[in-house]
């Protein structure tokens, strides 16, 4: 059957391909795998069938554990059963994974293959997670692009049925399951043709039942254990073959060749490389090249990597081959080399060919790019006479000089007339959407093949964002970044400024496009002397487009992308203009008619005005000979360890050049440990438009500074002297209350460091704040550096109400994320309230992602050198990895009580030094009693200068009462990390659980949550949720011990701090759940602007409800309902945010029944929670 093409990307391939052979799935979200499920669970809404007949039955899971458990569990009841997983969630499904091989049950589990997390998390991909499952009995099937995605998915469903043995079909991460390519699909039919029913048939009749009953899972001992363990061996004797025939099969319809492994390259190569997933398409390119030019060189892709049939490898290898190299995308620490390495080895000294010289190679870890200079540099290896036994390619090791040398400048090997492009842009700003627009268009209307591939920092929504795209006349076979570009564009000027290294990608002649709202000269200014070089000496092309003003013109507010397509279409050509308008205006109507007529009629509107908004700019003739400045060095003053942090490896990496470090960059950090107060660097400047603070009109509440997601901006206190010395920009008022007599007041504001999410502005009661263009705000950047170098705290000012907590120094400040967060004001207001004293036990999600980017710490000290130590374990961990913190910390302090009691009780020590030792045993619950008696303790131990008290000085960082703290979302809070928290709350400790409750999973893309609420949208809801949100602050509370209050920041800013404070001054377990509206809402006109408002409306309507409850208050006061009866307006509220309101479009009865059921159920729970006041504060 013809089969249809289409754009799509590894994930997408690999769901439509399980979809015709899955009966059920059981889900839980992961980087990068999620997609995979999400299409699945949306077409199944749509009713979509499988080749049985029927839409899959989805089924999300708390964790990967549990959806394994119930994968396991479908198939043991007779159901096909797939699941769709990566990294720590594949090694969470290992205990599974046994049983169900063990059991030989017909499961296939794709994995877009992800870095395991070591010494840093790492979201992107290479082999260290599948590689962890090979002994498990699942089978394992690799393809190296998405079009192998789609034509050998298939071979894992059939092979698993008939063979009996489950599959493990895997890609690689990011590389492969977010490249987008045109892909010829499959039709269901020949799916169907191509299953073998019998043995559908015989798995359920197989299957348990009731029907005709048997037992699995029995307990065996020692004497017949190992011998029914040998009994599967025939299964997996036989699957090369079931593997092979599948393969047959579809090379029979596709005119293919694939096989278990396939040879590409000279038949007479004396050279060849192993290898599986991605790069095998670079070495393929390179291979054309160079046999091209004389050499003999080829490759063996592995596809089938478990069971490894040494028969079918050795039979591919060329008769005249004479060294290998084997290329792993993983690392084993200690192992004599990796896992394909071994395996290769193995293989040909049983096949008795120890003639051949094997070495093996690692690429790739964690999405390294490796580009076709690896490839060279490999096969350049493979000439020596002695090759390197073990080496590295893609990276520089200056450390053990593993590295193989790459050549400055390699031939480009991409297919002739394939157009390059790369496209520089600013999380959320669209390009990302833009461009897989753009690449959809393309590819879609007209014959050409495309591929397009993006590659992001570790922001959130503000971060940098690059976009590879390539389309051709041939398949493109190009796996690596875009280095030799048609066309680049910057869409974001900060990176001008920034000096990113942009331009070095065009190719001679080629273009170069920058959205800025510079004149020519100023653009001229800004640009770095390097890139000036390389634009006249290489004739580049230099055109500026002004998209920021253009985008606000027509209603799309900061989003500049789809001026900027409709720039590129008209620059590049690569369609005719009227048709590639046509085309952007159909796309946009499709992407956006879910938020409504208004924003489809902006996007249309910005289509026009792009295509013709751009202006030449000409290259000045001096331009060939403009000169660098001197680098700064780093001086002897200025060699401290934060600011050698920042050159060396903030500031590359910043700039998106962190390939360019080597290894001994990390030597002193290698345990992944680095510096706090790093982000304070960055100084981003990203914000298009920052607050101007009108002195004249402020009332010194403080009320911008308690809202600010990203600290910058913030109150000042100045004595006279400190006022005077200030910078002459500096504006001033005379500081209200007693306590501030004499002192100036200021609100100093950090251009270079805000995210102009307008928060500010819009919570200030008197309208002293405005938005205005940041050149225009410039001159406060001094103000503020003074402001926070050499005014001091005002201890005096500080205090437990909302104006006075913001005169405490933020422990958390210019995070990576998203302009408006909710997460990131209610962290950086727990650290004025405890920061000094905190350890933080950080879930992987959103707020570990802002939290600590490599090298970019937010989290702060204080002039004391103080501030929170900070720790991410993993994601299901965090409750009790915190409470690991809590005891760790206690263990080292009762050792320095039992030594102290020991000086107390010994003749010897003066009564000085026992007294102090006997206070600070006296304070050391006390969190600001201990730091006092801790101070005047040192000083007797130090005079003292004994063996006893030196031992005691050693760690002497232990003495003070320390604040522990849990912070994470709510997919960790209310489902995978739940067992955990509720033990830890259980356990009575004196720890602290913060949830930033998003309602759904934040960071993995916006997947359901225990924490989503009725009728609400999110991938794995696609028809909206059906159950009620669970109710964890009521959970909680049933221990009458635990401190427990729900809190909303915008809707009772005190209340909100009265809960902190009493959760840290708790002697027990505390949980705080703050609600935090997210750019997954789609809040409609303004999003995150209206963060502080929507959480009013939510309280106000009775969405979410504010209370607390206090085991150590009085009897009779213990709960308080902190809001109050909802106000009306409800439905309003759900129509407000497209997670709810897109229901009404995609279902509509369905949404007025679910909408309906989820405002009920709000009424019930402020009804209850009015009960509560009766039940709890019962004298």
């Amino acid at each position: 059957m013809a089969r249809k093409f289409k754009s799509m990307d590894g994930n997408e391939a690999a769901a439509y391909v399980s979809y015709a052979y899955t009966e059920v799935a059981g889900i839980y979200p992961i980087t990068p795998s999620s997609p995979m499920a999400d299409h699945v669970d949306q077409w199944a809404a749509q009713g979509k069938k499988n080749i049985f007949g029927t839409p899959v039955n989805v089924v999300e899971m708390e964790s990967e554990a549990g959806a394994a458990g119930t994968v396991h569990g479908s198939l043991g009841a007779g159901a096909l059963t797939t699941t769709y997983t990566a990294s720590q969630g594949l090694l969470l499904m290992i205990p599974n994974m046994y049983k169900i091989a063990g059991e030989g049950l017909p499961s296939v589990f794709h994995v877009s293959a992800r870095t395991v997390a070591t010494q840093a998390l790492n979201i992107f991909g290479d082999h260290s997670d599948v590689m962890a499952c090979r002994q498990t009995g699942f089978a394992m099937l690799a393809e190296g692009n998405v079009q192998e995605v789609m034509d050998l998915s298939p071979v894992a469903h059939l092979a698993a049925l008939e063979g009996k043995v489950p599959f493990l079909n895997f890609f690689d991460g990011f590389r492969t399951s977010h490249e987008i390519q045109k892909v010829a699909m499959w039709d269901y039919e020949d799916l169907k043709d191509m299953c073998n029913m019998e043995a559908v048939q015989e798995f359920r009749d197989h299957a348990l039942n009731p029907e005709h009953p048997h037992a699995r899972g029995s307990h065996e001992n020692g004497d017949v254990f190992f011998q029914h363990r040998e009994a599967c061996n025939t299964a997996y004797d036989k699957l090369p073959a079931v593997v092979e025939k599948y393969m047959g099969k579809i090379n029979e319809k596709l005119g293919t060749d694939y096989g278990l492994f396939n040879y590409y390259g000279a038949e007479d190569a004396d050279r060849v490389v192993v290898c599986m997933g991605s790069f095998c398409d670079v070495l393929e390119e390179v291979i054309d090249y160079l046999n091209a030019h004389g050499e003999k060189v080829g490759l063996v892709k592995v596809r089938l990597f478990r069971p490894f049939s040494i028969k079918h490898f050795v039979d591919v290898l060329p008769a005249t081959v004479k060294k290998i190299a084997v290329m792993d995308r993983t690392k084993e620490p200690g192992s004599i080399g990796e896992p394909l390495y071994q395996d290769v080895v193995s293989a040909l000294y049983e096949a008795g060919r120890t003639d051949l010289t094997v070495v093996g190679g690692r690429y790739g870890l964690g999405s390294k790019d490796t580009a076709p200079s690896s490839a060279f540099a490999i096969y350049e290896e493979l000439k020596k006479d002695e090759p390197k036994r073990e080496f590295t390619v893609g990276i520089v090791d200056d450390v053990t000089n593993l590295s193989l040398p790459l050549a400055e400048d390699t031939p480009n090997t991409a297919a002739p007339g394939t157009i390059e492009c790369k496209f520089w842009g600013l999380g959320g700003d669209g390009t990302v959407g833009a461009n897989k627009n753009s690449i959809k268009i393309i590819g879609d209307h007209t014959d050409k093949y495309v591929q397009a591939y993006f590659q992001y920092d570790s922001k959130k929504t503000g971060g940098v964002t690059v976009s590879h795209l390539r389309f051709g006349d041939s398949p493109i076979r190009s796996p690596y970044y875009v280095t030799k570009a048609d066309f680049v564009a910057c869409h974001n000027p900060s990176y001008i400024v920034k000096g990113f290294k942009m331009v070095r990608d065009v190719k001679p002649g080629g273009t170069f496009l920058v959205n800025c709202q510079w004149s020519d000269e100023e653009f001229a200014e800004h640009m770095p002397a390097v890139a000036k070089r390389y634009i006249a000496n290489n004739n580049v092309n230099v055109y500026l487009i002004d998209a920021i003003d253009l985008a606000a013109k027509v209603g799309m507010g900061k989003r500049t992308n789809t001026v900027l397509q409709s720039a590129f279409f008209a620059l590049a050509k690569v369609l005719p203009a009227e048709d590639a308008l046509q085309y952007m205006k159909d796309a946009a109507t499709k992407s956006y008619m879910k938020k409504g007529q208004a924003i489809v009629d902006a996007n249309h509107k910005a289509i026009d005005a792009g295509a013709t908004a751009f202006r030449k700019f000409e290259v000045p003739a001096d331009w060939a000979t403009a000169e660098d400045a001197a680098p700064v060095e780093l001086s002897e003053e200025t060699k401290s360890a934060i600011a050698q942090q920042v050159k060396n490896l903030l500031e590359p990496i910043d700039r998106m050049d962190g390939d360019s470090l080597p290894v001994s960059a990390f030597v002193g950090c290698a345990d992944g440990q680095f510096e706090l107060g790093a982000s304070a660097y960055e100084k981003r400047g990203v914000a298009v438009v920052v607050p101007h603070w009108d002195e004249t009109k402020c009332i010194q509440c403080n009320q911008c500074a308690y809202v600010c997601p990203h600290a910058t901006i913030r109150p000042f206190a100045m004595t006279e002297d400190e006022a005077a010395a200030a910078p002459e920009a500096t504006r001033t008022l005379d500081a209200m209350g007693p306590k501030a007599k004499g002192m100036k007041f200021t609100m100093a504001i950090s251009p270079l460091d805000c995210m102009g999410c307008t928060n500010c502005v819009k919570v200030c009661p008197k309208g002293a704040l405005e938005m205005v263009p940041t050149e225009q705000e410039m001159d406060q950047q001094p103000v503020w550096d003074y402001m926070v170098e050499n005014v001091s705290e005002k201890k005096e000012l500080i205090a437990a109400n909302v104006k006075g907590s913001q005169f405490k120094q933020p422990y958390l400040e210019f995070s990576g994320s998203c302009a408006g967060c909710a997460e990131t004001a209610y962290a950086r207001l727990v650290t004025q309230v405890a920061g000094d004293r905190m350890f933080i036990s950080n879930a992987t999600g959103c707020s570990s992602i802002w939290g600590n980017p490599a090298a970019t710490a937010p989290y702060c000290k204080d002039k004391d050198g103080h501030g929170p130590a900070w720790n991410n374990s993993l994601f299901e961990d965090n409750a009790e990895h915190g409470l690991g913190m809590a005891v760790g910390y206690e263990a080292v302090q009762h050792k320095l009580i039992a030594a102290t009691q020991d000086i107390i009780a010994a003749d010897g020590p003066s009564d000085e030094l026992k007294a102090a030792g006997q206070a600070w045993i006296d304070s050391v619950n006390d969190a600001e009693a201990s730091k006092t008696a801790a101070a005047a303790y040192v000083a007797e131990l130090e005079k003292c200068g004994c063996e006893a008290s030196k031992a005691i000085l050693a760690d002497k960082a232990y003495l003070t009462k320390k604040s522990f703290w849990i912070f994470g979302g709510d997919g960790w809070a209310y489902d995978i990390g739940f067992g955990g928290l509720d033990h830890v709350l259980a356990s009575g400790h004196n720890v602290n659980v913060f949830v930033f409750d998003t309602e759904v999973y934040s960071n993995t893309g916006g997947q359901a949550s225990k924490a989503s609420n009725l009728g609400q949208v999110a991938q794995f809801a696609a028809a909206g949720k059906v159950t009620k949100k669970k109710s964890l602050a009521e959970i909680a509370m049933s221990y009458g011990y635990v401190y427990v209050a729900q809190v909303a920041m915008g809707a009772n800013p005190a209340q909100t701090l009265k809960a902190i404070h009493e959760a840290e001054a708790y002697d027990g377990p505390s949980l705080i759940i703050g609600y935090s509206p997210c750019e997954m809402h789609s809040i409609k006109k303004g999003g995150m602007q209206n963060c502080q408002a929507e959480m009013k409306k939510a309280v106000d309507c009775g969405y979410w409800n504010l209370f607390r409850f206090n085991p150590a208050a009085p009897a009779g006061k213990k709960f308080s309902l902190d809001s109050k009866a909802p106000a009306g307006g409800y439905q309003e509220f759900l129509m407000n945010e497209a997670r709810y309101a897109s229901l009404t479009r995609s279902f509509p009865e369905r949404a007025e029944e679910l909408f309906k059921e989820n405002e009920q159920a709000a009424m019930d729970r402020y009804a209850h929670l009015q009960k509560l006041l009766t039940v709890y504060n019962e004298a």
